[in-house]
């Protein structure tokens, strides 16, 4: 399933298309919860998630977000990023909107733990808070 955003931004659920080698540089490198993850870790990250969403530029992966599911009921949304080069243009609100809201989870509980986006997530409906835990 793929949706055209503007300027030249495109979300795509394509597993086969995801270049796993910049997902494993971002994750291993730069963000706060998955840091030193190693590569065979993302790539069976990638290929026993549920759904996987990328944010493309002009062809380029920019973003990314994983979804593990049970397909009926619940599903965790993980690894959620967009460089930061792209960010302030909309395009994680609409990775995530995407993610959660279009295709085949969307019916379905979601999860997710952060740290540092409460206030993106609450735009889809995740609850007040706990430490780290919100839930829809």
């Amino acid at each position: 399933m793929r949706r055209n955003l503007a300027d030249g931004y495109e979300l795509d659920d394509d597993k086969a298309r995801i270049d796993r080698e910049a997902v494993h540089r971002y994750l291993s490198e730069e963000s706060y919860w998955a840091k030193g993850r190693s590569r065979e870790i993302v790539d069976a990250l990638v290929e026993n998630a549920a759904r996987v969403v990328g944010l493309y530029h002009d062809g380029r992966q920019v973003g990314f977000s994983r979804t593990h599911s049970d397909g009926h009921t619940m599903s965790y949304l993980a690894d959620v990023y967009v460089l930061e080069g792209h960010r302030g243009r909309g395009c994680g609100v609409e990775l995530v909107r995407f993610s959660v809201d279009e295709g085949p989870l969307a019916k379905t509980r979601w999860y997710l733990h952060t740290a540092d986006a409460h206030d993106l997530y609450r735009k889809f409906g995740f609850g007040k808070p706990g430490p780290r835990a919100l839930e829809r």
